[in-house]
């Protein structure tokens, strides 16, 4: 792959993934509207991994609290609200984890590289995204997470593994829903994220292992300019979203599902 595709890949993915305009269902495109081919799973899993490097980078204080509250599950320490939390995002990320094993050893994963498919869950999760934020309440912080949070929250994560959908985008509006302010469901959303990424890159290793030495540069190429991309994209957000609502978002999931659908 050229380097101008890796950077293009690489803006695509860092820019998509936090916001909540579906970063699968844009890096899809990419071979529709450049006319390149397409990156495939290798590539994609390489650039997830540059976005959760960034996440933990930018949320290192509630890494560091999370990582407390496992020495604490093992009796290392006292930190009672980062164990609480951390089983939380555990429990929360099991039905990701589980549906992506099913659709990775099933085969089931290419099949969803469809633009329809795309243009579809644009629409549908850009609607229910601007109904979560204009009913939901504003009430809830991280800190609030329950059991009952984080599994439904979580339960939301795993429909992200359908391109177009948007893991931020539909964690963000199961979040809302149950009165998380804006910036709370980000943050919410992005740290629920590091178990569930990290496990898709876990079962990206065999594959990375089996590719040749150019495949795995650019992998490592497009990885490394996505951490860039990402960090300043969720910067920007997070003080976007102290001032303003989703509404923009859902604009342009609909707009640009609507053309998918009539163009492709």
């Amino acid at each position: 792959m050229t380097f101008l595709q890796l950077l293009i890949i690489a803006i695509v993915q860092g820019v998509t993934e936090f916001l909540p305009i579906s970063s699968s269902g844009h890096l899809i495109l990419i071979p529709f509207i450049t006319e390149m081919p397409d990156q495939g799973p290798l590539i994609d899993v390489a650039v997830h991994i540059g976005s959760l490097l960034a996440i933990i980078l930018f949320f290192w204080r509630e890494v560091i609290g999370l990582a407390r509250g496992g020495f604490a599950t093992v009796g290392i320490g006292q930190a009672p609200e980062q164990k609480r939390l951390l089983w939380w995002i555990a429990i929360g990320t099991v039905p990701a984890i589980l549906v992506g094993l099913f659709l990775k050893t099933g085969g089931y994963l290419e099949s969803f590289r469809s633009t329809t498919l795309v243009g579809i869950n644009l629409i549908v999760y850009g609607i229910l995204l601007g109904i979560a934020d204009r009913v939901g309440a504003a009430t809830k912080r991280y800190e609030d997470m329950s059991l009952k949070d984080a599994i439904i929250v979580g339960l939301a994560q795993a429909l992200a593994l359908i391109p177009g959908t948007s893991r931020s985008g539909v964690t963000m509006t199961a979040a809302r829903f149950l009165g998380y302010e804006r910036v709370e469901a980000a943050r919410f959303s992005f740290l629920l994220s590091i178990p569930a990424v990290a496990g898709a890159g876990t079962l990206a290793v065999l594959d990375l292992a089996e590719a040749t030495a150019a495949m795995q540069w650019d992998a490592f190429v497009a990885g490394a300019l996505t951490f860039v991309a990402a960090f300043a994209t969720m910067a920007f957000l997070m003080r976007f979203l102290r001032h303003a609502s989703m509404l923009v978002f859902v604009v342009y999931r609909v707009a640009l599902g609507a053309a998918l659908l009539a163009f492709f």
